[in-house]
């Protein structure tokens, strides 16, 4: 019952990436404080070649993405912001729905997507991805007392997941469960807490948030799946794919990038 998304990782290493369009200086915003805008007319195209760096995302995802009052802030913005001073942009951040994100690349309206984002064969043929630059897993959680304590006992019950999530998409593996869909995390977790629900399956670092900031919830042990995170690039943009790349791997080797999970995420 129990899938991975380790088969699909060994057939798409190297690709992960999210979202294409550039936009003409002045019209961006540092990382958060483009959150809600829109792309400006007069677009350069998606070939990172503008000044601007659009980055399409779903801010409901502490710690990789959150609002800390009306900016975006997290793991998945600094990132993209330390990526985009290396390529001598400016990044400008879209917020929003999570199963928007892909599709805004795809079209043009973003150049980038970061958003959690994991390397499926569906998002493979839509767009294309960056390497990994963090990895993750799925994690269970139910209610304090529920009879839910391994990924085998979701079988029969009513899980919630985020629409468009690999949870959502993995669900669908369980034997006779019944997925209701929420347009956000937070959506599931309070279906969970009101007993409307017997599960909420969210990747890790979201799930250990929820968890923290609710009472009467709990993650179980084992993970659903294990994955690792990418950008997400149109699929004619091979030149911000390369760039992209070639800015993961340099903050990965000077250090950076830990150092930006890090300050979002306390090693256990």
């Amino acid at each position: 019952m129990k899938k991975t998304l380790s088969l699909i990782l060994a057939s798409s290493i190297g690709l992960m990436s999210l979202f294409g369009c550039a936009v003409p200086s002045g019209t961006g915003a540092a990382a958060g404080q483009g959150a809600n805008a829109q792309a400006a007319e007069g677009s350069e195209g998606a070939k990172g070649s503008g000044e601007v760096l659009v980055m399409a995302t779903n801010a409901e995802f502490p710690p990789y993405e959150f609002y800390d009052g009306n900016t975006i802030v997290g793991i998945d913005a600094e990132i993209a912001q330390a990526i985009a001073e290396d390529m001598g942009m400016t990044l400008k951040i879209e917020d929003m729905a999570f199963d928007s994100v892909i599709a805004s690349v795809q079209t043009g309206k973003a150049d980038i997507g970061v958003a959690g984002l994991t390397v499926t064969e569906d998002r493979l043929q839509n767009v294309n991805f960056s390497d990994s630059y963090a990895d993750s897993s799925q994690m269970i959680i139910v209610a304090e007392g529920s009879e839910v304590d391994e990924p085998d006992d979701l079988e029969g019950r009513t899980i919630g997941v985020q629409l468009g999530t690999t949870g959502d998409i993995y669900a669908e593996d369980i034997e006779d469960a019944t997925i209701e869909r929420y347009n956000k995390g937070m959506e599931a977790i309070q279906a969970l807490s009101q007993g409307k629900i017997d599960a909420v399956i969210i990747d890790r670092e979201p799930a250990k948030v929820f968890v923290s900031q609710n009472t009467g919830i709990r993650m179980l042990d084992e993970e659903f799946t294990v994955e690792e995170y990418a950008i997400a690039v149109a699929k004619d943009n091979e030149e911000l794919l390369t760039k992209i790349n070639k800015s993961i791997a340099s903050l990965k080797s000077s250090g950076k990038l830990q150092e930006i999970v890090d300050k979002y995420i306390t090693a256990e």
